[in-house]
């Protein structure tokens, strides 16, 4: 037997789900594999063709299973990694993205009579169709006076697992009666490789209003939401939630031979992605603020107490790193900004001089952008092409462009899209330090940071701080997922006993870094303050015309 030992870590992500083979001893990355979701994200028309309403966004779970049998075996087969070695496996997932299931954890949506029902597939986390129950979970969580509005900053999200749960049993109470379980799919999946249902407290702190020591809201609280939720929490949720990196159970004889590993091989309590990164990037200990840059980008951050933040998407005893209170935050769309810009508004003489040098479009976009100084397009923007999620937590404010004329060009329009998204981060980072909570250096992983040096040195010349890379950057949550599963597995089969152990052997950032230019962050100042009045003008209700214009755009889509 080899004295070598290794975790699994699988991903899953919004597109994609991937698994990778790590080296316990240093961290080394030995394989990845990527799969494709066979049906994607489902925000037009379901498998079996019903055309969605507006603002949906659905997956199918058999897809993540789907992830299993396929990246599994190739990513052993690619690092030559045999199944006694690997001693435990860690999962994380998009959050909140939960589903309904039976007793016995066959999805809803896997059973022929319910295909053709949007309300029995997973709920992706960038589903925003259940803003109006996330109104009125605020509504009478403010009545009330329920603690968890001001752990969540103020607002409850449409995206987070209650708002979904309330719009299934408004609009669709026959799946709310078919179902069992009401669960996330990170916690549905661990469900399905060792047999045995139990819950993560991450999920559930920071989507789900669970608090450690306490649990939920009171069932006068969800009651007060709808008559037949009242005893929601011990009829379809459940009570029983377990911490991160424990242990869930053994890997399944099923699951085993399908993934080509050994039956009852340790798997960890789910994750969320975002949060299983932070240990990934090194970050144990208060101080550093972690991006996790991608489609969307949340802003993840330790602190030693526990602060109510504006706009915060929670803050969690033990939720990230354990005897830490970890902070929650982040903008819906910064990566989906880019490629519907790369989509829709790329001009010709772009393509072309990309065909004559036979690179990306991409890297000649950036090549442009990165010619013009802080300032000198003349452009401002607003980063709320999908919503707002902090510090304003309103899925109904929409994207803004100020200083257009005629000779504007794309390689402005694209660097202004990329200070924006700079400009929401730094918005948070103030209302963290406004709470005192400190912010010293940031750290960046996803997929972002790999492709645009622009776009990290303009967030370290926006927000005034050095920028660290974690290494790798693209892999960093599937690494952080192995780490959990060598913390499920323990140090006497080869693991380790704590996250904070894991982090310290397996987990590194790069030697390059991004400092601010002085030079820049001055102008980015004078930009940042007419960003904030725009900010301010538009999201906190002195005019109502993104709202206005996207009802007006629903209302004629639906007739």
């Amino acid at each position: 037997m080899s004295k070598e030992k290794f975790a699994l870590g699988i991903d899953y992500g919004t597109e994609s789900g991937r698994a990778v083979v790590v080296r316990l001893r240093d961290g080394k990355l030995l394989s990845s594999s990527v799969i494709p979701y066979p049906d994607g994200v489902i925000d037009d028309r379901l498998p079996g063709d019903p055309k969605l309403e507006p603002d949906w966004a659905l997956q199918n779970p058999l897809d993540y299973l789907y992830v299993l049998e396929k990246a599994v075996p190739k990513a052993l087969k690619d690092a030559k990694v045999k199944a006694e070695d690997v001693i435990g496996i860690g999962t994380d997932f998009t959050a909140s993205s939960p589903m309904p299931a039976k007793a016995d954890g066959t999805a809803l949506s896997a059973l022929p009579k319910y295909r053709k029902v949007p309300h029995v597939y997973v709920k992706l986390w960038k589903h925003h169709a259940a803003q109006p129950e996330a109104n009125r979970i605020n509504e009478i969580g403010r009545e009330r006076n329920e603690d968890f509005i001001r752990i969540y900053g103020g607002k409850y999200s449409s995206e987070w697992f209650f708002s979904k749960l309330l719009q299934v049993v408004e609009e669709a109470p026959d799946v709310y009666d078919a179902m069992d379980r009401f669960i996330e799919a990170g916690d549905w999946l661990v469900w399905q490789l060792t047999g045995q249902e139990k819950r993560n407290t991450c999920t559930a702190g920071y989507k789900g209003m669970w608090v450690k020591g306490r649990g939920f809201p009171s069932s006068d609280f969800f009651r007060a939401l709808h008559p037949r939720m009242e005893n929601v929490i011990a009829e379809k949720v459940g009570e029983e939630y377990f911490p991160l990196g424990a242990k869930a159970g053994g890997l399944t004889a099923f699951w085993a031979k399908k993934m080509g590993l050994k039956e009852g091989t340790p798997v960890a309590i789910g994750n969320v992605d975002a949060h299983v990164a932070v240990p990934a990037c090194t970050v144990t200990e208060p101080g550093a603020l972690v991006m996790i840059m991608g489609t969307s980008i949340c802003h993840m951050l330790l602190g030693n107490e526990r602060q109510m933040v504006e706009g915060m998407c929670g803050v969690v005893e033990d939720g990230i790193v354990p005897g830490l209170w970890g902070y929650e935050a982040g903008q819906s769309a910064v990566g989906d900004i880019f490629a519907w810009f790369f989509e829709h508004g790329v001009p010709d003489y772009i393509h072309s001089e990309a065909r004559k040098k036979k690179v990306p479009f991409q890297a000649i976009l950036e090549k442009h952008a990165s010619a013009l100084k802080a300032g000198e397009a003349g452009l401002l923007a607003l980063d709320w092409w999908n919503g707002n999620r902090s510090v304003l937590v309103d899925v109904n404010l929409t994207g803004l462009m100020l200083g257009m004329t005629l000779a504007t060009r794309a390689e402005e329009i694209y660097r202004a899209l990329i200070e924006g998204t700079a400009f929401g981060t730094r918005t948070i980072v103030e209302a963290f330090e406004s709470k005192g909570i400190t912010v010293n250096k940031l750290v960046a992983c996803g997929g972002l940071p790999e492709k645009n040096h622009l776009l990290m040195q303009i967030y370290a010349d926006v927000t005034g701080r050095e920028i660290n890379l974690a290494d790798p950057l693209q892999t960093c949550s599937a690494l952080g997922a192995a780490m959990h599963g060598a913390v499920a597995a323990g140090q006497a089969a080869g693991g380790y006993d704590s996250i904070a152990d894991a982090a310290r052997q397996m987990a590194r950032v790069q030697k390059l870094t991004f400092k601010p230019h002085g030079q820049c962050h001055e102008i980015y100042d004078k930009l940042y303050a007419d960003y904030r009045t725009l900010h301010d003008y538009f999201g906190r209700g002195a005019n109502d015309v993104m709202k206005r214009l996207k009802s007006l755009k629903r209302e004629i889509a639906m007739r």
